[in-house]
Protein backbone atom coordinates (compact mmCIF):
# COMPACT_ATOMS: atom_id res chain seq x y z
CA UNK A 1 0.00 0.00 0.00
CA UNK A 2 1.39 3.42 -0.95
CA UNK A 3 1.76 6.00 1.80
CA UNK A 4 -1.21 8.34 2.22
CA UNK A 5 -1.17 12.07 1.69
CA UNK A 6 -1.07 14.21 4.82
CA UNK A 7 -3.16 17.37 5.08
CA UNK A 8 -2.85 19.46 8.25
CA UNK A 9 -5.38 22.29 8.52
CA UNK A 10 -4.75 24.56 11.48
CA UNK A 11 -6.91 27.51 12.47
CA UNK A 12 -5.51 30.31 14.61
CA UNK A 13 -7.23 31.36 17.84
CA UNK A 14 -10.35 29.26 17.24
CA UNK A 15 -12.74 28.68 20.14
CA UNK A 16 -13.71 25.00 20.33
CA UNK A 17 -17.34 25.93 21.08
CA UNK A 18 -17.81 27.63 17.68
CA UNK A 19 -17.26 24.32 15.87
CA UNK A 20 -20.38 22.27 15.25
CA UNK A 21 -22.55 25.33 14.78
CA UNK A 22 -24.52 26.35 11.71
CA UNK A 23 -21.55 28.55 10.74
CA UNK A 24 -19.25 25.56 10.06
CA UNK A 25 -21.01 23.12 7.67
CA UNK A 26 -17.81 22.07 5.85
CA UNK A 27 -15.82 21.50 9.01
CA UNK A 28 -18.81 19.68 10.53
CA UNK A 29 -18.87 17.31 7.54
CA UNK A 30 -15.12 16.68 7.82
CA UNK A 31 -15.43 15.95 11.53
CA UNK A 32 -18.33 13.56 10.91
CA UNK A 33 -15.87 11.45 8.90
CA UNK A 34 -13.11 11.74 11.53
CA UNK A 35 -12.12 10.63 15.00
CA UNK A 36 -12.79 13.67 17.17
CA UNK A 37 -10.92 14.09 20.45
CA UNK A 38 -13.27 15.98 22.73
CA UNK A 39 -10.68 16.76 25.41
CA UNK A 40 -7.72 18.07 23.42
CA UNK A 41 -5.50 20.88 24.69
CA UNK A 42 -2.64 22.99 23.39
CA UNK A 43 0.72 22.86 25.19
CA UNK A 44 0.85 26.66 25.43
CA UNK A 45 -1.92 29.23 24.74
CA UNK A 46 0.25 31.39 22.48
CA UNK A 47 1.00 31.14 18.75
CA UNK A 48 4.75 30.45 18.55
CA UNK A 49 5.20 28.09 21.52
CA UNK A 50 1.91 26.33 20.69
CA UNK A 51 3.22 25.52 17.22
CA UNK A 52 6.69 24.68 18.50
CA UNK A 53 5.15 22.01 20.74
CA UNK A 54 2.70 20.84 18.07
CA UNK A 55 5.37 20.30 15.40
CA UNK A 56 8.04 18.78 17.69
CA UNK A 57 5.99 16.69 20.13
CA UNK A 58 7.86 18.34 23.01
CA UNK A 59 6.79 20.69 25.78
CA UNK A 60 7.93 24.30 25.34
CA UNK A 61 10.26 23.91 28.33
CA UNK A 62 12.03 21.12 26.48
CA UNK A 63 12.20 22.44 22.92
CA UNK A 64 13.03 25.98 24.08
CA UNK A 65 10.19 27.88 22.34
CA UNK A 66 8.44 29.66 25.22
CA UNK A 67 7.20 33.01 23.85
CA UNK A 68 6.55 35.00 20.69
CA UNK A 69 10.05 36.40 20.01
CA UNK A 70 9.08 40.03 19.48
CA UNK A 71 11.40 41.57 22.14
CA UNK A 72 15.04 41.31 20.93
CA UNK A 73 16.48 40.78 24.41
CA UNK A 74 14.13 37.82 25.01
CA UNK A 75 13.91 36.54 21.41
CA UNK A 76 16.12 33.50 22.03
CA UNK A 77 13.29 32.10 24.18
CA UNK A 78 11.05 31.95 21.11
CA UNK A 79 13.01 29.48 18.98
CA UNK A 80 12.98 25.69 18.92
CA UNK A 81 16.44 24.39 19.76
CA UNK A 82 18.76 23.49 16.90
CA UNK A 83 18.55 19.89 15.73
CA UNK A 84 15.12 19.17 17.24
CA UNK A 85 13.18 16.87 14.86
CA UNK A 86 9.83 18.22 13.66
CA UNK A 87 7.07 17.22 11.27
CA UNK A 88 8.73 18.91 8.30
CA UNK A 89 12.21 17.49 8.84
CA UNK A 90 10.82 14.00 9.45
CA UNK A 91 8.63 13.81 6.35
CA UNK A 92 10.03 16.17 3.71
CA UNK A 93 12.42 13.55 2.32
CA UNK A 94 9.66 11.15 1.32
CA UNK A 95 6.65 13.45 1.03
CA UNK A 96 6.29 16.41 -1.31
CA UNK A 97 6.08 18.93 1.52
CA UNK A 98 4.33 22.31 1.29
CA UNK A 99 3.71 24.97 3.91
CA UNK A 100 1.11 27.66 3.27
CA UNK A 101 -0.11 30.44 5.52
CA UNK A 102 1.16 31.62 8.87
CA UNK A 103 4.77 30.57 9.56
CA UNK A 104 5.15 30.59 13.34
CA UNK A 105 7.38 27.55 13.74
CA UNK A 106 10.55 29.44 14.64
CA UNK A 107 13.71 27.34 14.87
CA UNK A 108 17.30 28.20 15.71
CA UNK A 109 18.15 26.45 12.42
CA UNK A 110 15.94 28.94 10.51
CA UNK A 111 14.53 25.87 8.81
CA UNK A 112 12.17 27.78 6.54
CA UNK A 113 15.09 29.75 5.07
CA UNK A 114 17.56 26.87 4.82
CA UNK A 115 18.59 25.78 1.30
CA UNK A 116 18.71 22.23 2.66
CA UNK A 117 14.99 22.18 3.43
CA UNK A 118 12.96 20.32 0.83
CA UNK A 119 9.69 21.95 1.94
CA UNK A 120 8.07 24.55 -0.30
CA UNK A 121 7.65 27.46 2.15
CA UNK A 122 4.76 29.56 0.79
CA UNK A 123 4.26 31.60 3.93
CA UNK A 124 1.82 34.42 4.55
CA UNK A 125 4.66 36.56 5.92
CA UNK A 126 6.71 36.14 2.75
CA UNK A 127 4.12 36.60 0.02
CA UNK A 128 1.01 38.38 1.20
CA UNK A 129 2.09 42.04 1.37
CA UNK A 130 3.87 41.92 -2.03
CA UNK A 131 0.67 40.35 -3.40
CA UNK A 132 -1.44 43.22 -2.03
CA UNK A 133 1.02 45.79 -3.32
CA UNK A 134 0.95 44.22 -6.77
CA UNK A 135 -2.84 44.55 -6.89
CA UNK A 136 -2.95 47.92 -5.09
CA UNK A 137 -5.10 46.60 -2.24
CA UNK A 138 -5.07 47.63 1.45
CA UNK A 139 -4.06 45.37 4.32
CA UNK A 140 -6.95 44.41 6.63
CA UNK A 141 -6.91 46.01 10.07
CA UNK A 142 -4.68 48.96 10.91
CA UNK A 143 -4.10 51.40 13.73
CA UNK A 144 -7.73 51.54 14.87
CA UNK A 145 -7.61 47.79 15.53
CA UNK A 146 -4.76 48.08 18.04
CA UNK A 147 -4.41 49.39 21.57
CA UNK A 148 -1.53 50.24 23.89
CA UNK A 149 -0.67 48.22 26.98
CA UNK A 150 2.29 47.68 29.32
CA UNK A 151 4.35 44.52 28.93
CA UNK A 152 7.15 43.12 31.05
CA UNK A 153 10.48 42.45 29.33
CA UNK A 154 13.49 40.57 30.69
CA UNK A 155 11.33 39.90 33.74
CA UNK A 156 12.19 43.29 35.24
CA UNK A 157 11.29 46.28 33.02
CA UNK A 158 8.01 47.56 31.57
CA UNK A 159 7.62 48.83 28.03
CA UNK A 160 4.61 49.89 25.95
CA UNK A 161 3.43 47.63 23.14
CA UNK A 162 0.56 47.70 20.65
CA UNK A 163 -1.71 44.67 20.49
CA UNK A 164 -5.00 43.94 18.77
CA UNK A 165 -8.26 45.02 20.37
CA UNK A 166 -11.83 43.83 19.57
CA UNK A 167 -12.61 46.63 17.13
CA UNK A 168 -14.73 45.40 14.21
CA UNK A 169 -15.05 46.49 10.61
CA UNK A 170 -15.88 45.42 7.06
CA UNK A 171 -12.82 44.92 4.85
CA UNK A 172 -13.81 46.53 1.52
CA UNK A 173 -12.08 44.05 -0.80
CA UNK A 174 -12.88 40.55 -2.05
CA UNK A 175 -11.98 37.45 -0.04
CA UNK A 176 -9.08 36.79 -2.42
CA UNK A 177 -7.29 39.83 -0.95
CA UNK A 178 -7.99 38.92 2.67
CA UNK A 179 -5.41 37.00 4.71
CA UNK A 180 -7.22 33.68 4.54
CA UNK A 181 -8.32 34.05 0.93
CA UNK A 182 -4.64 34.33 0.06
CA UNK A 183 -3.81 31.29 2.22
CA UNK A 184 -6.65 29.30 0.67
CA UNK A 185 -5.53 30.13 -2.87
CA UNK A 186 -1.86 29.28 -2.22
CA UNK A 187 -3.03 26.00 -0.68
CA UNK A 188 -5.08 25.17 -3.78
CA UNK A 189 -2.07 25.99 -5.96
CA UNK A 190 0.10 23.68 -3.86
CA UNK A 191 -2.35 20.81 -4.40
CA UNK A 192 -2.42 21.44 -8.16
CA UNK A 193 1.36 21.90 -8.49
CA UNK A 194 2.42 18.99 -6.28
CA UNK A 195 4.92 16.32 -7.32
CA UNK A 196 2.57 13.50 -8.29
CA UNK A 197 5.37 10.94 -7.98
CA UNK A 198 5.35 11.35 -4.20
CA UNK A 199 2.77 11.37 -1.44
CA UNK A 200 1.75 14.96 -0.74
CA UNK A 201 2.02 16.84 2.56
CA UNK A 202 0.30 20.19 3.08
CA UNK A 203 0.44 22.24 6.27
CA UNK A 204 -2.21 24.92 5.68
CA UNK A 205 -1.85 27.39 8.54
CA UNK A 206 -4.85 29.73 8.42
CA UNK A 207 -4.94 33.07 10.26
CA UNK A 208 -8.70 33.05 10.89
CA UNK A 209 -10.33 33.67 13.26
CA UNK A 210 -7.37 35.57 14.76
CA UNK A 211 -7.85 39.37 14.91
CA UNK A 212 -8.11 41.87 13.31
CA UNK A 213 -11.88 41.56 13.19
CA UNK A 214 -11.92 43.44 9.89
CA UNK A 215 -13.44 40.97 7.45
CA UNK A 216 -14.89 40.99 3.92
CA UNK A 217 -18.44 40.43 2.78
CA UNK A 218 -20.44 38.27 2.68
CA UNK A 219 -18.89 37.00 5.92
CA UNK A 220 -19.08 40.34 7.75
CA UNK A 221 -22.89 40.25 7.52
CA UNK A 222 -23.36 36.49 7.48
CA UNK A 223 -24.09 36.16 11.20
CA UNK A 224 -26.81 38.72 12.16
CA UNK A 225 -26.56 37.97 15.88
CA UNK A 226 -25.20 35.36 18.28
CA UNK A 227 -26.00 34.30 21.83
CA UNK A 228 -23.12 34.99 24.19
CA UNK A 229 -21.95 32.31 26.63
CA UNK A 230 -22.89 33.03 30.24
CA UNK A 231 -19.35 33.87 31.34
CA UNK A 232 -18.72 36.63 28.77
CA UNK A 233 -18.10 39.88 30.63
CA UNK A 234 -18.21 37.92 33.90
CA UNK A 235 -15.42 38.01 36.50
CA UNK A 236 -15.45 34.57 38.10
CA UNK A 237 -15.54 33.89 41.81
CA UNK A 238 -11.93 33.84 43.01
CA UNK A 239 -10.51 34.62 39.57
CA UNK A 240 -6.82 35.60 39.65
CA UNK A 241 -6.39 39.39 39.83
CA UNK A 242 -2.88 38.92 38.43
CA UNK A 243 -4.51 38.58 35.01
CA UNK A 244 -5.02 42.34 35.03
CA UNK A 245 -1.24 42.68 34.61
CA UNK A 246 -1.40 40.55 31.45
CA UNK A 247 -2.64 41.53 28.00
CA UNK A 248 -5.75 39.39 28.47
CA UNK A 249 -7.07 41.44 31.40
CA UNK A 250 -5.44 44.78 30.65
CA UNK A 251 -7.28 44.95 27.32
CA UNK A 252 -10.25 42.63 27.91
CA UNK A 253 -11.28 44.20 31.19
CA UNK A 254 -12.22 47.46 29.45
CA UNK A 255 -15.44 46.10 27.92
CA UNK A 256 -18.93 45.36 29.20
CA UNK A 257 -20.93 42.27 28.33
CA UNK A 258 -22.94 44.36 25.86
CA UNK A 259 -19.72 45.63 24.26
CA UNK A 260 -18.81 42.03 23.38
CA UNK A 261 -21.93 41.40 21.27
CA UNK A 262 -20.54 42.91 18.05
CA UNK A 263 -17.05 41.33 18.35
CA UNK A 264 -18.76 37.97 18.88
CA UNK A 265 -20.93 38.44 15.80
CA UNK A 266 -17.98 39.36 13.57
CA UNK A 267 -15.78 36.63 15.08
CA UNK A 268 -18.49 34.10 14.18
CA UNK A 269 -18.41 35.50 10.64
CA UNK A 270 -14.66 34.98 10.58
CA UNK A 271 -15.20 31.36 11.65
CA UNK A 272 -17.64 31.03 8.73
CA UNK A 273 -14.96 32.47 6.44
CA UNK A 274 -12.51 29.84 7.72
CA UNK A 275 -15.10 27.13 7.09
CA UNK A 276 -15.54 28.33 3.50
CA UNK A 277 -11.78 28.06 2.92
CA UNK A 278 -11.64 24.57 4.43
CA UNK A 279 -14.49 23.54 2.16
CA UNK A 280 -12.57 24.77 -0.92
CA UNK A 281 -9.53 22.68 0.06
CA UNK A 282 -11.66 19.57 0.63
CA UNK A 283 -13.38 20.08 -2.73
CA UNK A 284 -10.00 20.38 -4.50
CA UNK A 285 -8.71 17.21 -2.82
CA UNK A 286 -11.80 15.38 -4.07
CA UNK A 287 -11.45 16.86 -7.57
CA UNK A 288 -7.84 15.60 -7.70
CA UNK A 289 -8.90 12.16 -6.46
CA UNK A 290 -6.82 12.61 -3.28
CA UNK A 291 -9.40 12.86 -0.52
CA UNK A 292 -9.92 9.15 0.15
CA UNK A 293 -6.14 8.59 0.23
CA UNK A 294 -5.50 11.46 2.64
CA UNK A 295 -4.89 11.55 6.36
CA UNK A 296 -6.41 14.91 7.35
CA UNK A 297 -5.88 16.60 10.68
CA UNK A 298 -8.07 19.55 11.61
CA UNK A 299 -7.14 21.59 14.69
CA UNK A 300 -6.30 25.05 16.05
CA UNK A 301 -3.13 26.28 17.71
CA UNK A 302 -5.14 27.50 20.75
CA UNK A 303 -8.43 29.23 21.54
CA UNK A 304 -9.75 32.74 22.18
CA UNK A 305 -11.33 34.23 25.32
CA UNK A 306 -13.47 36.78 23.44
CA UNK A 307 -14.71 38.35 26.68
CA UNK A 308 -15.13 35.18 28.73
CA UNK A 309 -13.89 35.91 32.28
CA UNK A 310 -13.56 39.56 31.12
CA UNK A 311 -10.49 38.52 29.11
CA UNK A 312 -9.38 39.03 25.50
CA UNK A 313 -7.22 36.88 23.23
CA UNK A 314 -5.60 33.76 24.75
CA UNK A 315 -2.57 33.63 27.15
CA UNK A 316 -4.47 32.05 30.05
CA UNK A 317 -5.53 28.58 31.14
CA UNK A 318 -9.32 28.70 30.90
CA UNK A 319 -11.07 26.25 28.58
CA UNK A 320 -11.82 28.91 25.97
CA UNK A 321 -8.08 29.59 25.62
CA UNK A 322 -6.42 26.16 25.90
CA UNK A 323 -8.98 23.63 24.63
CA UNK A 324 -8.66 22.95 20.91
CA UNK A 325 -10.78 21.16 18.29
CA UNK A 326 -8.68 18.18 17.19
CA UNK A 327 -9.81 15.53 14.70
CA UNK A 328 -8.15 12.91 12.47
CA UNK A 329 -9.78 11.85 9.18
CA UNK A 330 -8.17 8.55 8.29
CA UNK A 331 -7.27 7.42 4.75
CA UNK A 332 -9.00 4.43 3.21
CA UNK A 333 -7.78 1.14 4.62
CA UNK A 334 -7.76 2.52 8.17
CA UNK A 335 -10.71 2.72 10.53
CA UNK A 336 -11.36 4.61 13.74
CA UNK A 337 -14.05 5.50 16.22
CA UNK A 338 -16.12 8.66 15.85
CA UNK A 339 -15.45 10.17 19.30
CA UNK A 340 -12.88 9.78 22.06
CA UNK A 341 -12.98 11.51 25.44
CA UNK A 342 -9.43 10.69 26.54
CA UNK A 343 -7.33 13.62 27.75
CA UNK A 344 -4.77 14.59 25.10
CA UNK A 345 -2.19 17.30 24.42
CA UNK A 346 -0.93 18.71 21.16
CA UNK A 347 2.43 17.08 21.91
CA UNK A 348 0.62 13.82 21.07
CA UNK A 349 -0.06 14.84 17.47
CA UNK A 350 3.41 14.30 15.97
CA UNK A 351 3.89 10.75 17.33
CA UNK A 352 0.34 9.95 16.19
CA UNK A 353 1.01 11.14 12.64
CA UNK A 354 4.29 9.23 12.53
CA UNK A 355 2.56 6.08 13.78
CA UNK A 356 -0.28 6.35 11.26
CA UNK A 357 2.17 7.07 8.40
CA UNK A 358 4.60 4.29 9.35
CA UNK A 359 7.41 6.74 10.16
CA UNK A 360 9.79 6.00 13.03
CA UNK A 361 8.93 8.07 16.11
CA UNK A 362 12.00 9.95 17.37
CA UNK A 363 13.03 9.18 20.94
CA UNK A 364 13.06 12.93 21.64
CA UNK A 365 9.26 13.08 21.56
CA UNK A 366 7.43 13.50 24.87
CA UNK A 367 3.95 12.92 23.49
CA UNK A 368 2.11 9.63 23.10
CA UNK A 369 0.74 8.13 19.90
CA UNK A 370 -3.04 8.20 19.77
CA UNK A 371 -3.33 5.50 17.13
CA UNK A 372 -4.69 2.87 19.51
CA UNK A 373 -7.17 5.40 20.92
CA UNK A 374 -8.30 6.28 17.40
CA UNK A 375 -8.77 2.64 16.41
CA UNK A 376 -10.44 1.40 19.60
CA UNK A 377 -11.88 4.43 21.37
CA UNK A 378 -10.01 3.48 24.54
CA UNK A 379 -8.14 6.05 26.65
CA UNK A 380 -4.38 6.39 26.52
CA UNK A 381 -2.23 5.57 29.55
CA UNK A 382 -2.14 9.03 31.06
CA UNK A 383 -4.13 10.77 33.78
CA UNK A 384 -2.90 14.35 33.45
CA UNK A 385 -1.51 16.93 31.02
CA UNK A 386 0.68 20.01 31.50
CA UNK A 387 0.24 23.48 29.94
CA UNK A 388 2.49 26.52 30.32
CA UNK A 389 2.53 30.23 29.51
CA UNK A 390 5.67 32.37 29.86
CA UNK A 391 4.63 35.77 28.53
CA UNK A 392 3.61 37.08 25.14
CA UNK A 393 6.30 39.04 23.27
CA UNK A 394 8.67 38.80 26.23
CA UNK A 395 9.03 36.74 29.41
CA UNK A 396 7.33 38.29 32.40
CA UNK A 397 3.88 36.76 33.05
CA UNK A 398 3.87 33.08 33.96
CA UNK A 399 1.12 30.51 34.33
CA UNK A 400 1.35 26.76 34.82
CA UNK A 401 -1.56 24.35 34.55
CA UNK A 402 -2.20 20.72 35.40
CA UNK A 403 -5.37 18.99 34.21
CA UNK A 404 -6.05 15.71 36.00
CA UNK A 405 -9.28 13.94 35.10
CA UNK A 406 -11.91 16.67 35.67
CA UNK A 407 -9.75 18.82 37.96
CA UNK A 408 -7.80 21.79 36.62
CA UNK A 409 -5.13 23.52 38.71
CA UNK A 410 -3.88 26.93 37.52
CA UNK A 411 -0.87 28.62 39.14
CA UNK A 412 -0.52 32.27 38.14
CA UNK A 413 2.82 33.99 38.87
CA UNK A 414 3.68 37.65 38.38
CA UNK A 415 6.70 39.27 40.03
CA UNK A 416 6.55 38.22 43.70
CA UNK A 417 2.93 37.03 43.73
CA UNK A 418 1.53 33.53 43.22
CA UNK A 419 -2.19 32.85 42.85
CA UNK A 420 -3.93 29.45 42.76
CA UNK A 421 -7.13 28.45 40.99
CA UNK A 422 -8.84 25.04 40.99
CA UNK A 423 -11.82 24.18 38.81
CA UNK A 424 -14.02 21.13 38.40
CA UNK A 425 -14.45 21.16 34.62
CA UNK A 426 -17.20 18.52 34.56
CA UNK A 427 -19.48 20.29 37.04
CA UNK A 428 -18.38 23.86 36.29
CA UNK A 429 -17.51 23.89 32.56
CA UNK A 430 -17.38 27.71 32.39
CA UNK A 431 -15.02 27.76 35.40
CA UNK A 432 -16.98 30.25 37.47
CA UNK A 433 -16.01 28.95 40.93
CA UNK A 434 -12.43 28.76 42.17
CA UNK A 435 -12.25 25.81 44.61
CA UNK A 436 -8.65 26.48 45.69
CA UNK A 437 -9.76 27.99 49.00
CA UNK A 438 -11.70 24.91 50.09
CA UNK A 439 -10.19 21.81 48.42
CA UNK A 440 -6.77 22.25 50.00
CA UNK A 441 -5.68 18.60 49.82
CA UNK A 442 -6.41 18.47 46.09
CA UNK A 443 -4.44 21.66 45.44
CA UNK A 444 -1.51 20.45 47.56
CA UNK A 445 -1.31 17.09 45.76
CA UNK A 446 -1.72 18.56 42.29
CA UNK A 447 0.88 21.24 43.01
CA UNK A 448 3.40 18.49 43.86
CA UNK A 449 2.73 16.76 40.54
CA UNK A 450 2.93 20.06 38.68
CA UNK A 451 6.23 20.99 40.36
CA UNK A 452 7.69 17.59 39.43
CA UNK A 453 6.72 18.05 35.78
CA UNK A 454 8.28 21.51 35.78
CA UNK A 455 11.48 20.06 37.23
CA UNK A 456 11.57 17.16 34.77
CA UNK A 457 11.07 19.47 31.78
CA UNK A 458 13.79 21.84 33.06
CA UNK A 459 11.40 24.74 33.59
CA UNK A 460 13.15 28.09 33.99
CA UNK A 461 10.84 29.00 36.87
CA UNK A 462 9.58 27.14 39.91
CA UNK A 463 6.60 27.44 42.21
CA UNK A 464 7.99 29.06 45.37
CA UNK A 465 8.13 26.84 48.49
CA UNK A 466 5.08 27.32 50.72
CA UNK A 467 3.44 29.39 47.96
CA UNK A 468 0.07 27.74 48.53
CA UNK A 469 -0.10 28.26 52.33
CA UNK A 470 0.94 31.88 51.78
CA UNK A 471 -1.78 32.24 49.13
CA UNK A 472 -4.44 30.95 51.54
CA UNK A 473 -3.29 33.38 54.19
CA UNK A 474 -2.83 36.42 51.93
CA UNK A 475 -6.00 36.08 49.85
CA UNK A 476 -8.50 34.78 52.40
CA UNK A 477 -10.06 38.21 52.76
CA UNK A 478 -10.09 38.65 48.96
CA UNK A 479 -11.99 35.42 48.37
CA UNK A 480 -15.02 36.13 46.25
CA UNK A 481 -18.04 33.90 46.70
CA UNK A 482 -19.97 34.64 43.50
CA UNK A 483 -19.12 35.66 39.90
CA UNK A 484 -20.02 39.22 39.03
CA UNK A 485 -20.16 41.64 36.14
CA UNK A 486 -17.60 44.35 36.99
CA UNK A 487 -19.26 46.90 34.68
CA UNK A 488 -22.77 48.33 35.21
Amino acid sequence: MSRPHLIVIMADQLRYDLIGSEHTPNINQLLSESTVFNRAYCASPLCVPARGAFFTGQYPNTNGSLINPWEPSDAHHGHVKSGTPNLYSLLEQDWDSWHTGKQHLYTEDHQDKSPESKTHWQSLEKGYRPFLKQHDKPTPGGATYKGMMPEMAQGRITRMRKYSIPTTGCYPEHLDYFFDGYIKNTSLEAIKNRDKNKPFMLNAMFLAPHPPLDIPEPFYSQVPSITLPENVGLWSAGQSPLQLYNLTGALGGRYTRQDWEEPWRVYAGLVALLDHCVGEIITQLKTEGMYDDSLILFTADHGEMLGSHCLWQKMCMYEESVRTPTAFKLPKGMSGVAQNDTLISHIDVLPTLCDLLDVEIPNTIQGTSLRHAIETGKPIDRDHIFIQFDGNGARGNFQRCLIQQSQKLIVDLFKDETYFELYDIDNDPQEKYNLAFEQTDTVTNMTKILSNIMHDTQDLIQIPPNAYPHFLQDYKSYQQKEPHYPHP
